[in-house]
């Protein structure tokens, strides 16, 4: 309830500012919501092949056949096996990634430490690629080398840190 009064207090706020200022709210309105309409029309392809190719992936076994090879490596520098599947597609989209956070939890009690390394990896890493194409989209950049690498290099940085952490912290 907070929330909606919240909202309705800043949309208030805003029309009265508005007129105060003597500005034509409206037309303001309008031509923002035609610009952010254009800009959601320029990323939808983006956005498109990202949610696909994650449809793909998990429907094809591809992650869990790939989390099934990578287990063994993992599971002996003390990595839980069962997050590998979150680290795969948390890059790409947060909806399947919060999917594989349920798949974990629903396997594993939320305070075990698989549980606990899943839930940390997702509140602290970021969904790189999905971030990359909606905002080079935005602003029509083909070029993403220079940001990719740091960024996937963060990603494997905050689930080796998850890892680090949740150990020494539990």
């Amino acid at each position: 309830m907070t929330g909606e009064l919240f909202a309705v207090g800043v949309i208030c706020f805003i029309c009265i500012y508005g007129l105060a200022k003597d500005k034509d709210i409206f037309s303001a309105f309008t031509e923002g919501a035609k610009e952010n309409a254009k800009a959601a029309f320029d990323i939808f392809p983006a956005l498109l092949m990202l949610l696909t190719a994650v449809s793909m992936l998990r429907a094809s076994g591809a992650i869990d056949f790939l989390a099934d090879k990578l287990s063994l490596v993992f599971a002996s520098i003390g990595f839980p096996a069962e997050c590998l599947p979150l680290v795969m597609i948390r890059g790409i989209s947060g909806s399947g990634a919060l999917a594989v956070l349920g798949d974990i939890l629903s396997d594993v009690s939320p305070d075990s430490f698989t549980g606990r390394v899943a839930s940390v990896m997702m509140g602290s890493t970021e969904t790189t690629f999905y971030t990359i194409a909606v905002y080079f989209s935005a602003v029509k950049l083909r070029c993403t080398g220079k940001t990719v690498i740091p960024a996937v290099t963060a990603d494997i940085f905050g689930f080796i840190f998850s890892v680090i952490f949740v150990r020494l912290l539990f």
